[in-house]
């Protein structure tokens, strides 16, 4: 969690309908008894203080090191460090961003990540968004049908979109690919209404709409 982001100015900490973007995924993420400890990578220990969050219980606030801040550090690099100082025998990591992602969507991609390793299919799980439309390249060609023989867009092959959303692993995993995505993932596909990544103000918006629609009376009660 950064205390500066470069399109939506401190967006970590800005209200999003009556409350901090940061607290909807760490709400959400604490709503599950399954997940032990949520840990905070974080620049912005002083920040979240001011916003009545500090280290204590199931929560976790690791102060990011130096040389693993700024805009162009890989979060690959920023897990390492995080799954060297905190042994666990299953990682999730989600972003600040992903505030209409549920309690009910991590738990399921949980569970389906739990049973893939079980049964020795998967080794990672991380969520998608299932697009089935009508591609182009820039010169007009298409790219994933026939033009001149359209059939519905729902026959279409489906193409899944890494959504940045969720990611599950474990240490394992991580070390056989230094990445959070490992030699056998499951591809979990959610909801575009949930899937919202915000990274502009256009995202912001969308968010915005849709949490009112969803918690019409959540501002309110705040």
């Amino acid at each position: 969690m950064k205390a500066n982001s470069q399109r939506v100015k401190g967006k970590n900490f800005r209200p999003l309908h009556g409350k901090p973007l940061f607290r909807w995924i760490l709400d959400s993420l604490l709503a599950i008894d399954g997940i032990d400890a949520v840990v905070i990578n974080t620049d912005a220990r002083h920040i979240l203080a001011e916003n009545g969050l500090v280290e204590g219980g199931r929560v976790i606030i690791r102060d990011r090191k130096p040389e693993l801040c700024g805009d162009t550090v890989s979060m690959n690099k920023i897990l390492a460090d995080d799954i060297a100082a905190v042994p666990a025998d299953t990682y999730l990591m989600t972003h600040t961003t992903n505030p209409m992602m549920t309690t009910e969507t991590v738990a399921e991609a949980l569970a389906a990540y739990q049973a893939g390793v079980s049964a020795g299919t998967a080794d990672s799980l991380f969520t998608v968004n299932k697009i089935q439309t009508r591609f182009y390249r820039a010169d007009g060609s298409a790219v994933n049908h026939d033009p001149d023989n359209l059939i519905q867009t729902q026959d279409l092959e489906p193409w899944f979109e890494e959504n940045s959303n969720l990611y599950i692993f474990s240490r394992e995993s991580f070390a056989a690919t230094n990445a959070r995505i490992g030699k056998k993932p499951i591809l979990h596909v959610m909801s575009k209404a949930e899937a919202v990544d915000i990274d502009t103000p256009e995202d912001w918006a969308l968010a915005e709409a849709i949490a009112t629609v969803r918690y019409p009376h959540a501002a309110a009660a705040e």
